[in-house]
């Protein structure tokens, strides 16, 4: 592994500069970056994500891992508020989230102190130098999945190429993108035997988990009635997905809508708000019943996507009317629910792209145009079409992920049971 002087002030400015870091993260960042639970027995994987898509697709990922492993355990970091915003609500057991702390030494050898990870992941564009360097002084496995690198990226690690190279070279393997991505990481010093290229992570064809026995009792409350899905609501968005289901019940009296807020403990205000609006409102986390009368029931409960993607033929997905730039179609895909979505998905965009080109989903303007399409797609025709049409556009070729699966997978060969 070659040595670099660039690398070498790197680390001895982390070593002795903690106060430049502190300094510039305010206290509610530094108190973020604590520790956010004990660290559980059993093996644990570390994975730092970038991106809202990228945190999208390695909650995906880990489910997937979770489920094969049963005492393995997934720590997510996360350095931004939008790229936590995607787990909230959805983390189930087993899996751990916290901000990532500054790339300090002393607040790295404290995270590593306390999680002991068996194997740390990087994603996307980003890895920290003196994180890299620590984990391999360690002996802790590292990969970079996903990697990223644009050729603006590629221009300004050049001119540090000594540390680049040094950095990449303590990966144990590397998943490229792209060729793009892969030719800037070779000639930046990755070793041409630890580097491929696997493809971007999408984490669309692992179906979320569900209680079966809930999904038939819920059915069999709902009975004959059409229904849908608003699903992963924001605040500001409600009041137009009310607008549009109270038109749609002109053409459908008994229509069902199953709202479940991206933030669950925002259900009381919700159903507050729908009250005063003269609607019949059961809350999931009271343990209240859908009933005849019932015109919205609020899936106010963590961790239960799966479940109300597969009660619902009919999905819309929310983020898309507001400035939060949207969420990921794909579960709702893979569990044959027909999408309808706002204008405003561009942390989703070439999925929604994808989509589109296909005619396998529907997107809205505003309120009454989600109106006219929802009436649209609740004809039973039309929403088998439009899964069918979802499904084949993004079912079971997500290749990318399948490749990250193995690898990381690999580390456990004989599972964790």
């Amino acid at each position: 592994m070659g040595r670099s002087v660039s690398l070498g002030a790197y680390l001895l400015f982390s070593r002795y500069g903690e106060g430049w870091f502190t300094r510039k993260m305010d206290a509610n960042a530094q108190q973020r970056s604590v520790a956010s639970a004990p660290r559980p027995d059993g093996p644990l994987i570390w994975i730092n994500v970038v991106s809202v898509s990228g945190a999208d697709a390695i909650l995906t990922l880990c489910r997937r891992l979770l489920d094969q492993n049963p005492s393995l355990n997934c720590l997510i970091t996360t350095q931004t508020d939008a790229a936590t915003q995607v787990l909230l609500g959805q983390i189930p057991a087993r899996m751990f989230h916290q901000y990532i702390p500054v790339d300090a030494t002393p607040h790295i050898r404290t995270f590593l102190d306390h999680w002991k990870p068996d194997l740390s992941v990087w994603t996307e564009t980003e890895f920290h130098p003196a994180f890299v360097v620590e984990a391999k002084r360690r002996n802790i496995p590292s990969v970079y999945i996903g990697a990223s690198m644009s050729a603006q990226s590629f221009r300004k690690y050049r001119l540090f190429n000594g540390m680049a190279a040094s950095l990449l070279q303590r990966f144990d393997q590397i998943l490229a993108q792209d060729a793009a991505s892969k030719k800037h990481l070779q000639n930046l010093g990755a070793p041409a035997g630890n580097i491929e290229t696997s493809g971007r992570l999408t984490g669309g064809s692992f179906p979320l988990p569900h209680d079966e026995s809930q999904r038939k009792a819920l059915s069999h409350a709902i009975g004959g009635r059409a229904v849908w899905l608003a699903a992963m609501t924001h605040e500001g968005e409600e009041q137009t997905i009310l607008a549009a289901h109270k038109v749609a019940r002109r053409s459908y009296p008994e229509l069902l809508l199953i709202l479940a807020p991206h933030q669950p403990e925002r259900g009381d205000a919700i159903a507050a708000m729908l009250r005063g609006r003269d609607c019949t409102v059961a809350q999931r986390s009271k343990a209240q019943q859908i009933d005849r009368q019932t015109d919205i029931y609020i899936a106010d409960v963590s961790d239960e996507m799966g479940l109300w993607y597969r009660l619902s033929p009919v999905s819309f997905i929310g983020g898309s009317f507001v400035a939060k730039g949207g969420h990921s179609p794909l579960s709702a895909a893979a569990l044959g629910s027909a999408i309808l979505h706002g204008p405003q998905v561009s942390n989703f965009t070439s999925v929604y792209d994808t989509l589109l080109a296909s005619e396998a989903c529907l997107p809205a303007t505003d309120g009454l145009d989600l109106a006219k399409k929802l009436e649209t797609v609740l004809s039973p025709e039309r929403a088998a079409q439009l899964a069918t049409a979802a499904w084949g556009a993004h079912g079971d070729d997500d290749t990318a992920t399948d490749r990250v699966y193995d690898l990381l997978q690999s580390y456990f060969p004989n599972g964790t049971s």
